[in-house]
């Protein structure tokens, strides 16, 4: 039996807001995302709540979120430290939280600033799997 893989298609649509859930590029979390501010008369930034389910044998003190979009983005602040990506489609911007293995962890806003019509195409967070506390 031949099985073909197809490429899930995210679709964009301003008139609702919504989390989505993806396990792209790691096996141990769970990233669901919204952008739930868009900009308006006075503020031009788009505000994106990220949260992460860690499920896992491991436990994990380092996390990096990739978060990509339809277009590039100017990074401006989140609960993380940005490592790289400012100016481009793709942002990496890491954490250092304690995750036990079943945890979750809300990284909080996401703040960037876009033309109209920014739409997250895919995030994933990859974890570092070690934990001085609890590994051997």
């Amino acid at each position: 039996m031949n099985k073909r893989y197809a490429r899930p298609v995210v679709l964009a649509n301003d008139e609702i807001s919504e989390g989505v859930y993806t396990a792209s590029g790691t096996d141990c979390y769970t990233v669901t995302y919204n952008i739930h501010q868009t900009p308006e008369t006075g503020r031009g930034d788009y505000r994106i709540q990220i949260n992460g389910t860690h499920s896992a044998t491991h436990h994990s003190t380092a996390q990096t979120l990739v978060i990509t979009f339809n277009q590039a983005v100017t990074y401006v602040s989140s609960n993380g430290s940005l490592a790289s990506g400012d100016g481009t489609a793709t942002l990496y911007v890491d954490y250092a939280y304690h995750n036990n293995g079943s945890d979750n962890i809300g990284l909080g806003d996401l703040v960037v600033e876009a033309d109209q019509g920014l739409a997250v195409t895919n995030a994933y967070i990859v974890c570092n799997m070690t934990c001085s506390q609890h590994d051997s």
